[in-house]
């Protein structure tokens, strides 16, 4: 099997051949479940899928108004140049998944279990991110995760590589060891939940900067000397 690597971390990717995937018009099916398949060029208006499976695939510039997703097991599968509009994800689990240029912007993913996924080159912004545990190796590179929220997820040894951090929250949850090298890191918010996690030393000053951000923090030299000053 194909990996790529990320820090100290590395995401093995679908095992994929084109030879033996077949087309498939519609991604629902009576048994709940769709296996070797390719499905293509579909603009939808609301795709719902529910206790479903879709098993080593590849899911091609598929555009829709509004996803709900309910208890959806995915394994090897390849989603590439998809518009997954309004994404609500809910009580799944994702093994050998990957998300290359796909815009799953102001999604609501909660109760996910990820194994082995790698979100390459997305948009994912205001995004939330509820109870969300990465079981096995998670990687976010060259993503755009700006307004974005994660609370109570466990992070534990995932990677952001290369992202788009800006007034992105961290509330609380489990970061150790999630590498943040190579961010920039200046406008975190909920710093104070990122305990133990991994950044170059040269990153402490962008932690500080959010930090004081955070706090609202005022500096002596910047208040008016001039005001008046109380009568004692």
């Amino acid at each position: 099997m194909t990996s790529r690597t990320f820090g100290r971390i590395s995401v093995t990717l679908p095992d994929l051949a084109d030879g033996y995937l077949s087309n498939v018009a519609s991604l629902e099916s009576g048994r709940g479940i769709v296996q070797d398949f390719k499905y293509a060029d579909t603009d939808l208006r609301d795709l719902d899928l529910a206790n479903a499976r879709l098993l080593t695939g590849r899911i091609t510039n598929l555009h829709a108004s509004r996803v709900r997703l309910i208890e959806v097991r995915i394994d090897s599968v390849e989603f590439d140049g998809c518009d997954l509009g309004n994404l609500q994800w809910v009580d799944s689990k994702l093994s050998r998944v990957v998300f290359r240029n796909c815009k799953l912007m102001a999604s609501n993913l909660s109760g996910l279990t990820l194994d082995n996924v790698l979100f390459d080159n997305c948009k994912l912004d205001y995004s939330t991110f509820e109870k969300v545990r990465a079981t096995g190796p998670l990687a976010f590179a060259r993503c755009v995760l700006t307004e974005s929220t994660f609370t109570g997820c466990d992070l534990t040894a995932s990677v952001f590589n290369d992202c788009t951090l800006r007034d992105i929250e961290f509330g609380r949850g489990t970061y150790k060891a999630t590498d943040l090298r190579g961010n920039d890191l200046t406008a975190l918010r909920g710093i104070g939940n990122l305990t133990k996690v991994l950044i170059d030393r040269v990153q402490q000053v962008e932690l500080t900067q959010a930090l004081m951000t955070e706090l609202d923090v005022t500096f002596g030299d910047d208040l008016d000397e001039t005001a008046p000053r109380r009568a004692l």
